[in-house]
């Protein structure tokens, strides 16, 4: 069981993934609407892993990922992209994602990249 951040603007999503989550037996330990407010919860809560969405207003998914893989090297980062977004998710793995999950989610997709990630 990992602790995990959910960070999304649409709390839809965040419901989703969260739901999700917990069914598969992991602890939502918080969540963040945007980029900031994700790096400000990265440090306060540690979680094992983030599952990062990449458009968000205030700032990006992909630069949060610079800034929270910066602050800890070791950080868990699993990216959420809509279709059509297959540059992004190339940036987003540059930037340290491990792996990334497409929208609309499927939950044995989820969890097997939140395994795989966590592995």
């Amino acid at each position: 069981m990992a602790k995990i951040l959910v960070v999304d603007d649409a709390a839809f999503m965040r419901l989703m993934l969260k739901d999700i989550l917990t069914k598969g037996g992991h602890e939502v330990v918080g969540e963040a609407e945007n980029g900031l407010v994700a790096i400000e919860r990265y440090n306060n809560l540690k979680p094992d892993l983030v599952t990062m969405d990449i458009t968000m207003p205030e700032m990006e998914g992909i630069d949060a990922v610079r800034e929270i893989k910066k602050a800890d090297p070791s950080a868990r980062i699993v990216m959420c992209s809509a279709m059509g977004q297959q540059m992004m998710v190339v940036q987003a793995i540059q930037a340290g994602a491990k792996d990334f999950i497409v929208k609309p989610f499927q939950p044995d997709r989820v969890l097997d990249s939140v395994k795989k990630a966590l592995g």
